[in-house]
């Protein structure tokens, strides 16, 4: 059974004296329960324990993956610098660009424990093997010091075995024959590294009212090829009034593709209609996902194969977004945005914006128009910066087209763009080290360019929303241009020039953290918390 996941009190004088206090600080403590859990049927509630079991395995490998022995932290001797660490998953905080904080610890390596922490780029280009750009393989070294890779599965043998004996004990009990299938052939893919039969079993997944998405999925945390995935999961309890609302707007995204402010040639790509959009509430994140900044949506597969066969399934994680909205959200918009603007920052607002960010990841360009293949392929250690750019500025796109439509009512044009600046103040706070952060720092220095929004010497923003319009169009139109044409040197320098905080933009976080705003969200989670005592 997991353990609960609490902060550790700060009432001794080590503790209020670490330097490290203001830093656990920054991230608001938010209890994972929710109220979706009171109609579980017992087999459901049982098999919501069997995930958290398997969560914690996951949450194991992770540890593993990105920085090896987790007891070398669970040793340190400052409690608080310890309850960072967890937060953490290792001596670097990433959000601050993956500083170390803890003594005695230099640079994250690049490489984490994916690859020898010696290797180079000339080494690994000159290894022959059609295996080493796997997103399931660790590469490591033979006894004369020559190259290999290792799948997964040989790898993490042990803890492999385990996760799908408690995948086979949960697809047992499961009464939805979605959830059983996927149970079962994600055990499968565990024990062979082949996930696109777990993929698209897990998109045939339709009615089921408890999700797992588990496994090796995102490749954040390889920062010297981008390739190799990291284990996480996430246990959700759908919010089927909610999901229904949304079930109107999957048929919409081909002709939302056609509108995309680009030429033809780069919108030619058709995006898959049995998508599914839908609302959950997240009771446990494990892992990858647990790791410093918290998402609030998913929009999986990451398989092209998937994309063209089915397309993906976006799922919003509506508690974790309304922890991050109230929290943090509001009040930044208060301290920077002019007071005329307030009416405009709305969750709904927020809500929609994060919707449609995870919806843009299936839309836009997915092959080069120039033979040079895919997108992802061509663009290398930019895949993940300008793809994130893309689908925040589509998101906005196209809630602002649903708007003016008249497919989304409860907000207007003026709400979306200012909750979506104010958003950006929230997320470059992650740092400029992650993809994400990268992404909203380039978009934010965009619209800042085009007149989008200006900024007086008090350091309070106002909006030119006809220039906001404008700007939106501009920037996805480069970025899809960018991505379509594989200018991965332009990619390079573009990001280089205007993907990081500058000093008058430092000036205004400074002041969000003087203000006390949490940066981010940390959860209080286990079965004890959703089920309660046992």
């Amino acid at each position: 059974m997991a353990t609960v996941v609490l902060a550790v009190s700060c009432n001794n004088a080590q503790q209020a004296d670490s330097p490290l206090k203001a830093k656990v600080d920054e991230y608001a403590p938010f209890e994972l329960a929710s109220p979706l859990a009171d109609s579980l049927t017992d087999n459901e509630k049982q098999i919501v324990e069997i995930f958290f079991r398997i969560a914690d395995i996951t949450d194991g490998l992770f540890w593993k993956q990105t920085f090896g022995d987790k007891s070398l932290m669970e040793a340190v001797e400052d409690p608080v610098a310890r309850e960072f660490a967890m937060i953490q998953y290792g001596p670097w905080d990433r959000l601050d660009d993956n500083r170390p904080f803890i003594e005695g610890y230099g640079e994250k390596p690049a490489v984490c424990n994916y690859y020898p922490v010696d290797i180079t780029d000339e080494e690994f280009d000159a290894f022959a093997d059609p295996d080493k750009d796997s997103w399931y393989t660790v590469l490591r070294r033979n006894e004369d010091g020559s190259l290999k890779t290792v799948w997964y599965h040989e790898e993490y043998a042990a803890e492999v075995a385990e996760m799908c004996a408690l995948l086979e004990q949960a697809a047992a009990l499961s009464e939805d024959e979605g959830l059983k299938n996927y149970l079962l052939k994600r055990a499968e893919a565990f024990r062979t590294d082949d996930y696109l039969e777990s993929d698209l079993a897990w998109m045939d997944m339709k009615d089921s009212r408890v999700d797992f998405v588990v496994g090796p999925i995102e490749s954040y945390d390889d920062k010297f090829r981008e390739t190799k995935t990291s284990y996480e999961s996430f246990i959700l309890l759908k919010d089927e009034a909610r999901s229904k609302e949304l079930t109107k707007f999957i048929a919409m995204l081909p002709d939302l593709q056609k509108e995309l402010p680009c030429a033809p040639e780069y919108k030619t790509f058709v995006p898959g209609t049995s998508s599914d959009l839908n609302v959950y509430d997240v009771v446990n994140y494990a892992g990858d996902c647990n790791a410093g900044s918290k998402t609030i949506a998913i929009n999986l597969p990451n398989d092209e194969r998937v994309h063209q066969m089915k397309g993906t399934r976006r799922l919003q994680l509506r508690n974790a977004m309304q922890a991050k909205f109230d929290k943090i959200m509001m009040p930044i918009g208060r301290l920077l945005m002019d007071p005329s603007l307030t009416e405009h920052l709305k969750f709904d607002a927020f809500f929609w914006n994060v919707t449609f960010h995870e919806v843009a990841h299936g839309l836009g360009i997915k092959e080069t128009i120039n033979g040079k293949g895919s997108v992802d392929a061509v663009m290398g250690t930019e895949k993940t910066s300008w793809e994130e750019a893309k689908a925040d500025i589509l998101g906005l796109f196209m809630v602002c087209k649903l708007i003016e439509k008249g497919e989304i009512t409860n907000i207007t044009v003026e709400d979306a763009i200012t909750t979506y600046i104010a958003g950006i103040f929230r997320s470059v706070r992650f740092g400029a080290a992650s993809s994400h952060g990268t992404a909203n720092m380039m978009c934010f220095n965009y619209m800042n360019k085009a007149g989008a929004f200006t900024r007086n010497a008090g350091g309070v923003y106002t909006i030119d929303f006809a220039k906001a319009k404008e700007a939106i169009n501009g920037w996805a139109n480069l970025i899809i241009t960018t991505q379509g044409d594989g200018n991965v040197e332009f990619a390079t320098q573009y990001r280089k020039d205007n993907g990081s905080i500058t000093p008058e933009l430092q000036a205004d976080l400074d002041r969000i953290n003087e203000a006390g705003i949490p940066r981010d969200i940390r959860f209080i989670q286990g079965p004890e918390v959703l089920f309660g005592e046992k």
